[in-house]
């Protein structure tokens, strides 16, 4: 395995306020990472940051692997409009190869094959022509999705995939994604509050509030006292 990311010192927030702060760890090539922590926390001001979407406050975000910013595919919450998109699901797919046209204004041969492949992989071609605004909440992930690997070459990022779906839907979406990962060998960074995926799925784990709280693999997040702590909230959660 190759160190893909590095995280040192790194502190978040917004117009000068801290969100969290003395955030370090690192990403491994084929690492399953969950990034957990309570509403607030900056999990997904973390992202943006590791996108280059928004400056870290103070600290150095590093990609020092065979990954660059514009190699990442990146799946963010939906909001209502987005949800409303009147497109098709292939124009949409294929939109995740932009990055790869450079100045070229059209898609070449391999990109509209990528896309016809990725549409293939998570079993939407038969979506291609649909309206997106048409297809079910798991439907519509799976699109994005699509939209995503045509622009990742190594990694996802993925900020609460399965926010708004059914159990079905979001079983099925956790499916996906670790198919991704375990087969297909992409690193995945996923933020989440779903505690039983993450002690599923996940390699490692970064837990966040106002600061680091946790960042190693998961068996040594089960047996630390912040891991437990939090499993029994959110197990709490879940069954009322």
């Amino acid at each position: 395995m190759s160190t893909l990311l590095k995280c040192e010192n790194v502190s978040l927030g917004y117009e000068g306020t801290v969100v969290t702060e003395g955030l370090n760890f690192t990403v491994e090539s084929g690492d399953y990472l969950f990034i957990l922590g309570e509403n607030g926390s900056g999990k997904s001001t973390l992202i943006k940051a590791l996108l280059g979407l928004k400056p870290q406050l103070s600290g150095n975000i590093d990609f020092v692997g065979e990954v660059r910013k514009n190699e990442i595919g990146y799946l963010p919450q939906q909001t209502l409009v987005q949800r409303d998109f009147p497109a098709s699901v292939r124009e949409i797919v294929q939109s995740g190869c932009v990055n790869r046209c450079g100045i070229r204004p059209f898609y070449n041969k391999e990109e509209k094959k990528l896309a016809k492949d990725m549409m293939e992989r998570l079993e939407i071609t038969h979506l291609a022509k649909r309206c997106y605004r048409e297809l079910s909440g798991g439907q519509q992930q799976r699109v994005l999705l699509a939209r995503a690997l045509c622009a990742a070459r190594k990694m996802i990022l993925l900020d609460e995939p399965v926010t708004g779906l059914d159990p079905k839907a979001a079983n099925e979406m956790y499916e996906l994604i670790d198919g991704l990962n375990k087969k297909d060998g992409i690193t995945v960074i996923m933020v989440s509050h779903d505690m039983n995926a993450a002690v599923k799925y996940a390699e490692h784990i970064l837990h966040i509030g106002g600061k680091q709280m946790f960042f190693g693999t998961k068996n040594d997040y089960m047996n630390s006292k912040i891991g437990q702590a939090f499993l029994s909230v959110m197990g709490g959660e879940d069954n009322e």
